[in-house]
């Protein structure tokens, strides 16, 4: 199941430096995706630590689908990585690199935590 977060009322809204406040970090789970509309924007969001959030484009490169929270999370070396549910491109979660097509590249965001709610600068 994917959940779209967006809260006008409380979250989503940008603060004067351009971060999105998106969800409590314990509204994610650890190795898993989940969707948010952050700015206007289909964000996929991976929680790949108890205290790390890592953001990409929800859009596929290789497709153009909106289903990278769907990937499959992974590691190569030290490095986090998510594989597309559709073609299994793998992708470093931290740069966008593809590791199987270097012709494709994943849009990444910066994220942070503040007082235990995920922020999104897109």
């Amino acid at each position: 199941m994917t959940v779209i977060l967006d809260r006008q009322n409380l979250m989503g809204a940008p603060t004067a430096s351009g971060w999105h406040r998106v969800c409590a970090i314990d509204e994610l789970e650890p190795a898993w995706g989940e969707a948010a509309l952050v700015g206007g924007k289909q964000v996929a969001l991976f929680r790949t630590t108890p205290d790390q959030v890592l953001a990409v484009s929800q859009q596929d490169p290789a497709t153009l689908s909106n289903v990278m929270a769907r990937g499959i999370v992974g590691s190569r070396g030290s490095r986090p990585t998510i594989a597309s549910p559709l073609h299994k491109e793998v992708y470093d979660l931290e740069t966008g690199e593809c590791f199987t097509n270097p012709e494709l590249r994943l849009a990444t965001y910066n994220t942070r935590l503040v007082d235990g709610y995920v922020e999104v600068a897109v």
